[in-house]
């Protein structure tokens, strides 16, 4: 983990493809300072960043439901199931892409290819899910969707984790939550107007979502990964083992992967049946619940861009990250609460907004924590956040494997307000965990009064 980063030297111009190559930078041992990313490069980070949710989770917290109406009316439940299994596929691929990305010598650069890899398979997997004629096949593309999307979307955090000063990445984290929190409320604004044509419900997002990445493809550049990483052939032996790695040599890095997979399970136990809980609290059906979920989205982003941007740059600027994060957990269950208890339009409002604040801190300050105790992070950097995607992953592809269980036994005419109730207890103790073991050293911070390259 880099502990000794200066200050930016004053006035020093940083192109944007300099702002992404140096793989070496914030290398453990380095005494200077990396130099900032620059406005462009970040701005061009949140369109991909936003490209790889409106494609990757409209269909999650939308479309799948839509369409799985139509294949198989009166079969919900079945719903739990398709995205588990493309969620499974998620977590092998994750940290499968992180480390050959990390041994790649391409021309291109470690990340940008498999970036490529993501989009090419996202948009294969577009027709398969539009004209699915049976649950089968729309299993099969959501598992194509979340390996083509996922692996686009990571290889970008990939890329950051490179070469992301310790004093940005508060703030670019930022950026990147925001953008993918304002994503899936665009896109099922988009969604929703096509919602009885199944090509265009699937393909307007997809597509739209593609053409993003493509542009950061074709904007960014990356220099040849450094000498000293890792290389050769890699044998299936350790593939496996990359997988893993020693949580007593790196203490911080494990207590807040537990502490995130918890948050996370109890997020992914309130979103699996998303559509179905606000269509049943408002007695209206799936496809009529549209409207209205992006409405609560929309009024929910106002509330979150204002907490990411609040808790990314005073964690650059304060440090105190595990602080920060605690407040998101306690935020985010708090949501969940009024959500569960919620039996009008007025109070869903209420819930969405403060669950969208505390997701949105929880998530922005997160990312930068991982990203300050990351293992490895000038030559392995994939591997380690493969392995952090886990306790992201692990819990989006066990959660609706289980909901359908609790749902079960809160009875035949299940409510889905339990699920909320579980997702807060969850989400207080992974936020807690973290606040109270995961700690990465001081930061260095530059002075307010220094220029930043532009």
């Amino acid at each position: 983990m880099d502990q000794s980063q200066g200050s930016p030297s004053r006035g020093t111009p940083v192109s944007t493809e300099t702002a992404v190559s140096d793989p070496r930078a914030g290398s453990p041992g380095q005494s200077h300072e990396t130099p900032p990313i620059p406005r462009r490069a970040i701005a061009l980070i949140g369109a991909a960043t936003f490209g790889a949710s409106l494609a990757g989770v409209v269909p999650m917290v939308f479309s799948l439901a839509v369409r799985l109406g139509e294949i198989a009316p009166g079969d919900e439940h079945l719903y739990g199931y398709v995205i588990g299994a493309g969620q499974l596929v998620a977590l092998v691929s994750a940290p499968l892409t992180g480390v050959l990305s990390d041994r790649s010598r391409s021309r291109w650069g470690r990340r940008r290819p498999f970036t490529l890899l993501g989009l090419v398979m996202g948009l294969v997997a577009l027709p398969v899910l539009a004209a699915a004629p049976n649950v089968a096949a729309l299993t099969i593309g959501w598992m194509l969707t979340t390996f083509g999307w996922g692996t686009a979307g990571g290889s970008v955090g990939n890329l950051l984790a490179d070469r992301l000063p310790r004093h940005q990445r508060g703030t670019v984290s930022a950026v990147a939550n925001v953008s993918g929190q304002v994503a899936p409320v665009v896109g099922v604004t988009l969604a929703g107007r096509f919602a009885t044509d199944s090509w265009l419900l699937f393909l307007v997002p997809g597509l739209v979502g593609g053409a993003l990445i493509a542009i950061f493809l074709v904007c960014i550049r990356e220099e040849p990964a450094p000498a000293d990483g890792p290389r050769g052939p890699l044998s299936w032996g350790a593939l496996a083992r990359s997988y893993l790695f020693d949580p007593r040599r790196y203490p911080s890095f494990a207590w807040a992967w537990l502490g995130r997979a918890l948050f996370f399970f109890g997020l992914s136990l309130t979103s699996s049946f998303t559509t179905y809980f606000y269509a049943q609290r408002l007695d209206v059906s799936v496809v009529e619940v549209a409207p209205t979920l992006a409405m609560l989205s929309a009024v929910g982003i106002v509330a979150a861009t204002l907490g990411s941007t609040v808790a990314g740059w005073a964690s650059d600027r304060k440090g105190a990250r595990h602080v920060w994060t605690s407040l998101g957990g306690g935020a985010f269950a708090a949501g969940a609460l009024v959500s569960a208890s919620a039996q009008d339009l007025r109070t869903l409002v209420g819930g969405a907004v403060v669950s969208a604040i505390g997701l949105a801190v929880f998530g922005t300050v997160g990312g930068a924590l991982t990203m300050d105790i990351l293992p490895e992070r000038a030559t392995q950097a994939g591997r380690y956040l493969g392995i952090n995607a886990f306790s992201q992953k692990v819990p989006a592809a066990i959660a609706p494997l289980i909901a359908p269980s609790l749902l079960l036994l809160a009875g035949r005419d299940a409510d889905y307000g339990v699920l909320y109730i579980a997702g807060a207890a969850f989400a207080v103790l992974g936020a807690v965990i973290i606040a109270l073991k995961a700690r990465a050293a001081p930061p260095v911070i530059p002075h307010i009064d220094q220029e930043v390259p532009q």
